[in-house]
């Protein structure tokens, strides 16, 4: 099983992975039975997330990684995604590994963030 600290570094490879546009080493990261869910949709297999929800990083500036917490085989990841035009937003994503694969990832999404200040999202 994997220390908590190889964990934390999984999903730090994870994220400059998507900044690289680096999908081989994302599908490497993922079990083959992962799982995805998102309040877009629940349960997602791993050929349909990268069939539907993989896409182009190149309007990402950088990740702002502010906290990994890994208990076991847990893991939460709270980060900051700015994007080249200046946009942001705020999300965390829940973990499960088994071993050194991850088995499912959660995404809770957050506001958008303009100059350290939330902004009010319009319905």
């Amino acid at each position: 099983m994997a220390a908590a600290g190889n964990r934390a570094e999984i999903i730090r490879a994870i994220f400059a992975a998507y900044l690289a546009n680096d999908r081989k080493t994302v599908e490497a990261a993922f079990a083959d039975d992962f799982r995805f869910n998102t309040p877009y949709g629940e349960n997602i297999d791993k050929p349909r997330y990268f069939a539907e929800c993989w896409r182009d990083s190149d309007w990402i500036g950088r990740h702002e990684i502010e906290r990994i917490m890994v208990e076991g085989g847990e893991a939460f990841v709270t980060y900051r995604c700015i994007a080249k035009d200046g946009k942001s937003f705020r999300n965390t994503e829940f973990f499960v590994f088994d071993g050194d694969k991850v088995t499912r990832v959660d995404v809770y999404f957050g506001p958008s963030h303009q100059d350290g200040s939330l902004v009010r999202q319009d319905r």
